[in-house]
């Protein structure tokens, strides 16, 4: 088939039957919606197109800029629409941490503003929201900018009510398929799932829908953890039947099934989708006269995410495993207190693991900045610590540099994690030193 314009390809992705002798789950019948088979490889393009298409003709004919609270794929597919039309995009987010993403938004020419976010920043005056900056930034110039806004836009449900979910009841209609039970798929503006299940209820008043997000400490690209769904302006609780938290570690493993078992090349959130539903339906009591029926939404490809792979199971790619990483609490910490007498007395390396931006706006006096995921890879080659000074890690609220600060212990450092945190020690009224 010929098609004119590449917006044509998005959406009518294809609905494919994972094998049960993989699964394994007796008496069920679980099918990927492939989203990852839209033209720019996301769930999101679907969303980018919804929330401009109406409006994109005018947005370049005034010269205005898209501008958008993101870090991957809806900035990815809203810098390459835009393009089209010669729309540029700044892209507006609290820290992008996975390599390719930022290449390759990179590689598109996107302006990219990183921000610390306000659960790595010590001072809560400072502009470090990325709604806040938007609507600041919008508010100075509003002739300029045009923001599809994804986490408020009702547009975002309605492109998955409208799309996602009406493919899947009718592929499910024509192949005689007449009952379905589940839809899982991870939270992150969650339209996809809040629109596609809208639609299918239509359909299918039974249906039950099951969220999936990451552990609260752990990070897994393109959901969010549960910590932070408060954040969205589109998220609903009460609209899912479960929230089901998954690690990153079972994400990874399930990403690989999915490779493996059926060739579906999806990335991590889809693999957090799916140990998520093969945990969800290996106890639900099935129908007497039927299967039970679920539908997993594969939200995008595998290829974007190979640093975070590399990263965190290194044998995947012939290096040496990593071995069992200590307890975080197996490293003892300094009170802010403390932390400020070693400072006078025993010349202490202190560790700031926040980002660029949060450590400008303020930082303890004399602490070294490496980012958190910088950090991680430089320890996987050798502590690059003398071993001649205690050293100390900060984070914002004392969670993160306490794994670091057990790591550095396991290799025979004097090493301690900051209680609270920055927080803690702006909240102590100790000094902070700024730029």
């Amino acid at each position: 088939m010929i098609y004119s314009h590449i917006t044509e390809l998005i959406g009518n992705t294809p609905l494919l039957r994972l094998d049960p002798r993989v699964h394994g789950l007796a008496g069920v019948e679980l099918y990927a919606k492939l989203e990852s088979h839209n033209p720019f490889g996301s769930v999101k393009d679907r969303i980018a197109w919804a929330m401009i298409r109406d409006d994109v003709a005018a947005v370049a004919a005034d010269g205005q800029s898209f501008i958008e609270a993101s870090s991957g794929n809806t900035a990815k597919a809203l810098r390459v629409l835009g393009a089209l039309h010669g729309i540029p995009l700044r892209a507006v987010t609290n820290r992008i941490r996975v390599t390719e993403v930022r290449q390759l938004l990179q590689l598109l020419g996107t302006d990219i503003v990183e921000l610390p976010g306000l659960s790595e920043c010590p001072d809560p005056h400072a502009a470090d929201d990325v709604s806040a900056v938007i609507e600041h930034t919008t508010g100075q110039a509003p002739q300029r900018w045009y923001h599809p806004s994804q986490y408020t836009n009702e547009r975002n449900v309605e492109a998955h009510r409208d799309g996602t979910g009406t493919e899947i009841a009718a592929d499910l209609a024509r192949a005689g398929i007449e009952h379905l039970d589940y839809l899982v798929g991870g939270l992150g503006t969650t339209g996809s799932t809040r629109g596609t299940a809208t639609a299918l209820l239509d359909t299918h008043p039974a249906l039950r829908t099951i969220g999936v997000v990451s552990d609260r400490l752990d990070f897994i690209p393109g959901i969010r953890s549960e910590r932070e769904m408060w954040d969205v302006g589109l998220f609903r609780p009460d609209f899912y039947d479960e929230i089901v938290t998954v690690d990153s570690a079972t994400a990874i493993d399930a990403t690989l099934e999915l490779v493996r078992g059926y060739g579906v090349l999806a990335g991590p959130t889809s693999g957090a989708g799916y140990a998520a539903a093969l945990r969800a339906l290996a106890h639900t009591p099935r129908p007497d006269d039927r299967p039970l029926v679920a539908v997993l939404i594969v939200c995008d490809r595998l290829e974007p995410y190979l640093s975070y792979f590399a990263k965190r199971r290194p044998d995947l790619f012939g290096a040496p495993e990593t071995p069992p990483a200590p307890a975080a609490d197996s490293a003892p910490v300094l009170t802010p207190e403390e932390l400020a007498e070693l400072d006078r007395t025993g010349r202490p390396t202190v560790v700031d693991t926040r980002g660029a931006m949060a450590y400008r706006v303020g930082h303890i006096p004399g602490a070294l900045n490496l980012r958190d995921d910088q950090l991680d890879d430089m320890l996987s080659q050798g502590m690059p610590f003398p071993r001649s000074r205690p050293i100390v890690f900060v984070c914002p609220v004392g969670e993160a540099s306490s794994r670091f600060a057990a790591l550095t212990r396991q290799a025979g450092y004097d090493a301690f994690s900051l209680a609270g945190g920055i927080v803690a020690w702006r909240d102590a009224g100790l000094p902070l030193e700024r730029g």
